[in-house]
């Protein structure tokens, strides 16, 4: 079994192991919360700066042992947010305690959560009637976020004319939409539901170490029957996979030492 940077291990076939092992006829809950660091923080010393940064740490490499946790960075790729902690979990309860502990630090009272998504994972009514029978009924309900170095994840809300149409014409749209994705091999889909639980339908995060085959993916599927009847999918957000420590130091790097014009 291999251990990732900053998370539950994963074993060799690339399935979750230890508490967060998949579970049969279980689902997960799944979390993307956003932070945005107050300007502020950077005037202070660095000392205090170190010290607060070494408590958030501590407090998500502690629940790395009991949740599925991955770290990203979004400095550089977006102005309203600075950093993602993905968390995925058997127990609802498990994320509300790790954002009160979260919150709870130093830091937390420099940080803003601009946006946070809640999801679950769920069987889905199209993969299985595309790939054939049996396919879906292990992947869907339990996550395994990859080594790959870049994430992409939005919300999705579909029109409520999608829902209206006959069931044969939907699996139709989205099988075109799954043949369009599959021809896309480094790009990997995780698809998470919302109905009832957040204000979108569905978060999509998107793992791949190339962004340009995301970008080509997303432009063919604006031609597909389903895109027509998608209502929301933004905000985008564009994230690098990071280990804790170094998603914080991201927050106020030091020029100190660098080689200027290198």
């Amino acid at each position: 079994m291999s251990e990732m940077s900053n998370g539950t291990g994963i074993d060799d076939s690339g399935v979750p192991a230890g508490p967060m092992a998949p579970r049969p006829g279980k689902r997960q809950y799944v979390k993307f919360t956003f932070f945005k660091i107050a300007p502020e923080w950077r005037r202070l010393d660095p000392m205090t700066r170190e010290s607060q940064k070494a408590e958030f740490r501590d407090v998500i490499e502690t629940w790395t042992e009991r949740n599925l946790i991955r770290c990203y960075s979004t400095m550089g790729t977006r102005g309203d947010v600075d950093f993602l902690v993905w968390q995925v979990s058997y127990d609802l309860d498990d994320l509300q305690r790790m954002a009160g502990e979260l919150l709870g630090t130093e830091l937390a009272g420099w940080l803003t959560t601009p946006f946070s998504y809640l999801s679950q994972t769920k069987h889905s009514n199209y993969v299985e009637k595309y790939s054939g029978p049996g396919r879906d009924k292990f992947t869907r309900l339990s996550l395994a976020p990859g080594e790959h170095k870049y994430l992409f994840v939005y919300p999705l809300t579909k029109a409520r004319e999608w829902y209206g149409l006959p069931k044969d014409e939907r699996q139709q749209a989205m099988n075109q939409h799954m043949a369009i994705g599959h021809t896309y091999g480094s790009v990997k889909l995780n698809t998470t539901y919302s109905f009832g639980l957040d204000d979108q339908e569905f978060v999509l995060a998107f793992e791949t170490d190339e962004p340009g085959d995301f970008l080509d993916l997303v432009q063919e599927l604006r031609g597909s029957v389903s895109s027509a009847y998608t209502l929301t999918d933004v905000p985008i957000f564009t994230c690098a996979q990071t280990t804790p420590g170094e998603m914080l130091e991201a927050l106020a790097r030091s020029r100190r030492g660098a080689e200027v014009g290198a």
